[in-house]
């Protein structure tokens, strides 16, 4: 084996690897654009979190006593989709 056609082989690799490395995102001139342009909007006050055995009680509450039952006498799953949207 010729140590020109090795260097030449060796070569051909780098450079295609190389071709394909980098300038994945954008510049970084750009970085943080969005972010800049969105308008400043103050937080509003929320209702406390229940913990503890609040918590518990309320979670007991919304999914055993005040549970609606759905087709065959099962519990209504609490994020299900309409009847209409389900295709």
């Amino acid at each position: 084996v010729s140590t020109q056609s090795t260097w030449g082989h060796f070569l051909s690799v780098y450079f295609f690897f190389a071709s394909k490395m980098g300038k994945v995102h954008g510049s970084l001139a750009r970085a943080g654009k969005v972010k800049g342009q969105t308008p400043k909007v103050a937080k509003q006050d929320k209702k406390k979190v229940p913990q503890g055995r609040c918590r518990k009680r309320l979670q007991y509450n919304k999914r055993f006593v005040n549970a609606t039952l759905g087709f065959g006498g099962k519990r209504e799953q609490p994020n299900r989709q309409p009847a209409g949207k389900l295709g």
